[in-house]
């Protein structure tokens, strides 16, 4: 038995009609391949895939693909928009209030539960967005750190 092999990123683009080209072929794997990735990141990849492209065109690319479902945009408060592959579930972020690193968490319990809103205002909820804040491990031992620094002075 084989492992059914994930779809070519070109199949996905026209599956999702949109037109192929190498800049959006290397923009949807260097946003899968990163980590909750700014404009400037993605573009940086994008060049080290294809050569040269120009940041207002990685955010038309970025958009296509958004709107098309194949890329997710995250905007934390005071943070640049960030970008990630994971789309098609209802998952949440924890962020760092030092470092802003960005790190995806699951909903709490099972299926979905935060679609379920104690008023929902008529609304036809189908997504929901919570972002945990605080430090993340390396920020808090830092900290931690940094305050047993300056207790004995």
């Amino acid at each position: 038995m084989t492992t059914p092999q994930p779809r070519p990123v070109a199949d996905e683009l026209r599956g999702a009609g949109l037109r192929v080209t190498a800049a959006r072929v290397a923009l949807l794997e260097t946003v899968r391949g990163g980590d909750h990735l700014d404009v400037e990141a993605i573009a940086a990849g994008v060049r080290d895939r294809v050569g040269h492209i120009s940041v207002q065109a990685v955010y038309e690319a970025l958009h296509a693909l958004t709107a098309a479902g194949l890329v997710r945009r995250i905007e934390p408060p005071g943070s640049p928009a960030r970008f990630e592959g994971r789309v098609g579930d209802n998952h949440h972020h924890l962020v760092c209030r030092s470092c802003g690193v960005v790190a995806d968490v699951d909903c709490a319990v099972g299926h979905t539960p935060c679609l379920t809103a104690s008023d929902d205002h008529g609304f036809a909820i189908d997504e929901a967005e919570v972002i945990y804040w605080g430090l993340c491990p390396a920020c808090s031992t830092a900290d931690t750190a940094d305050t047993a620094s300056t207790a004995g002075t």
